[in-house]
C-alpha cells in the first residue's frame, strides 16, 4: 500500500498545503497557545521555537509498539522542544532544554532518508505538533530521494483540529497521547486547562482521516490510530474517563497503549501527588478501565505487569 502522501506530491497538493502551513508562522497559530508570535522571523513563543525545526537525535528505536517496531525498528525523529511542556516529563532535557540542533529541510529529509534506507518500518515524528510546516517543507525532498514508507504523528495530543485537516493523506498514523482528563491536573502540570477539549477534538479528527490501526500479515502498522495514555500515581490522569471516551467517541477497536513508564523526572519529585512510581495495583485498575470500557485492543497484558514490577 503506497503512503498517501505520494500521490499529494504528484497532483500538487502537497506544494499548497505547505504554503498554507508556513502561512501559519507568521502569526503562529498552529497549536491551541496561540502565541501569535512571527515564527518567519525567528520569533519563538511557547515552544521555543523559531523557524527552524530543532532535532535531537534520530535513529531506529525498538521501544514502541510491537506493531510499529517489528525487526527493522520505527524510524524515530525525535523534536526537540514541545507544545505542552509537561513538568515531569520523561525526556526533559529534549523538552524544557531544546538539546538539539536547528535543521535545514534538506536535512531533516536527509535524516528520513536514512531511516529508510536502514530499513525502517516508518518515519516516527516525536513531539512534531510546533513543527508541522518544517516535517512538511522537508516531505518532497526525501520523496523524490525515494521515500515511501508511512509517516507517523507521534504527538502530545494537544493538538489544534484547523493544523490536523491540513495533514489529511500526510500522515498515514496518528499516534497522540490523551494525557489528563481533569482541566486541573492539566492546568496545574502542563498550563493547558482545555487540554481535555483540545485532546477529544484532535483525537476525533486523526481518527475520521485514518480510521483504526490496519495492520499486514507481517504485524507491521501501515495506517491507522494509535491512543498512549501513562497511567499516572493516584489516578490523576483520569484514566477511567478517557477510556470510556475512547470507547464511546472512537472506537471500540481502538488500538490503545496503556503506558506504564511514569518515573518522576523533572520537577515531579517536588510534588507530592506524582512523586513516586505507579504501584502494580494502580496499573491493573487502568487496564480494567480500559477492559470495563469493551476496548480490546490494549499493548499491555499480565506478562508486562510481571515483567514492569518484576512480581
Amino acid at each position: 500500500m503506497k503512503p498517501s502522501y505520494i500521490k499529494l506530491y504528484e497532483n500538487g497538493e502537497l506544494k499548497q498545503k505547505i504554503k498554507k502551513a508556513l502561512r501559519l508562522l507568521e502569526n503562529c497559530k498552529l497549536c491551541p497557545r496561540e502565541c501569535g508570535v512571527n515564527r518567519l522571523k525567528n520569533e519563538k513563543g511557547f515552544c521555543k521555537t523559531g523557524r527552524k525545526a530543532v532535532v535531537a537525535n534520530y535513529s531506529p528505536h525498538f521501544g514502541e509498539e510491537a506493531p510499529l517496531v517489528g525487526k527493522k525498528g520505527s524510524g524515530t525523529i525525535f523534536i526537540s522542544s514541545c507544545n505542552l511542556l509537561c513538568s515531569f516529563c520523561q525526556n526533559y532535557e529534549i523538552s524544557h532544554l531544546v538539546e538539539g540542533i536547528e535543521v535545514e529541510p534538506e536535512q531533516m529529509a536527509y535524516m528520513m532518508i536514512e531511516l529508510f534506507k536502514a530499513g525502517c518500518h516508518n518515519i516516527n515524528f516525536v513531539t512534531p505538533t510546533h513543527i508541522v510546516p518544517q516535517i512538511l517543507e522537508a516531505l518532497p525532498i526525501a520523496i523524490e530521494k525515494g521515500l515511501n514508507i508511512p509517516l507517523i504523528y507521534n504527538s502530545g495530543g494537544y493538538d489544534k483540529k484547523s493544523t490536523l485537516q491540513i495533514l489529511e493523506d500526510i500522515f498515514d498514523i496518528y499516534m497522540p497521547d490523551f494525557k489528563f482528563w481533569d482541566s486541573y491536573w492539566s492546568k496545574r502540570y502542563m498550563n493547558a486547562p482545555d487540554y481535555r477539549e483540545k485532546a477529544i477534538d484532535a483525537i476525533k479528527e486523526m481518527h475520521r482521516q485514518v480510521k483504526d490501526l490496519v495492520i499486514n500479515q507481517e504485524g507491521i502498522a501501515k495506517r491507522g490510530l494509535i491512543i498512549r495514555h501513562l497511567v499516572m500515581p493516584n489516578n490523576i490522569a483520569g484514566t477511567d474517563n478517557i477510556m470510556k471516551f475512547i470507547a464511546k467517541d472512537i472506537s471500540l477497536n481502538t488500538y490503545v497503549n496503556i503506558m506504564d513508564q511514569y518515573r518522576p523526572y523533572g520537577k515531579a519529585p517536588e510534588d507530592p501527588n506524582i512523586n513516586r512510581m505507579i504501584t502494580v495495583k494502580e496499573y491493573r485498575d487502568a487496564i480494567e478501565s480500559a477492559k470495563k470500557a469493551g476496548l480490546k485492543r490494549l499493548d499491555t497484558g499480565e506478562d508486562k505487569i510481571l515483567r514492569i514490577f518484576r512480581i
